[in-house]
């Protein structure tokens, strides 16, 4: 993902150091098993299955020498792919915590000029 944006992103090079942002500051997060395919997530009813019957690609990295269809090796190592979901409701309670930032934030709903110009922020 590193590769596909501009040089001067912001974007975590790494797990660790996504990590090492995130937990410090309070923020919250789900780790979700993915289908490679992506046909589903691996949560309610398909968080115990390790292959998924319709594309029947396993839940798991497989190692090389080991036989896919084995359920015996199907169920250890990493998942093969993961979503990171981001809850929002603690991210809007940090973004809201400081009255001036609140203030900025919500300036479009409650100050705003509806003369239908588009403007910036004025300053009180």
């Amino acid at each position: 993902m590193q590769e596909l944006l501009p040089e001067e992103n912001t974007l975590p090079k790494s797990y660790y150091q996504a990590k090492k942002i995130l937990c410090p500051m309070g923020m919250e997060y789900q780790k979700i098993h993915a289908c490679p395919n992506d046909c589903i997530l691996y949560r309610h009813e398909f968080e115990e299955i390790s292959k998924f019957p319709r594309c029947g690609v396993s839940r798991y990295k497989v190692k090389d020498d080991e036989d896919y269809s084995s359920d015996e090796n199907s169920k250890k190592g990493p998942p093969t792919k993961v979503l990171w979901y981001l809850p929002i409701i603690p991210r809007f309670k940090c973004l809201f915590a400081n009255e001036d930032d609140a203030k900025d934030l919500t300036w479009h709903a409650n100050r705003r000029n509806s003369d239908g110009m588009v403007r910036h922020l004025e300053e009180d």
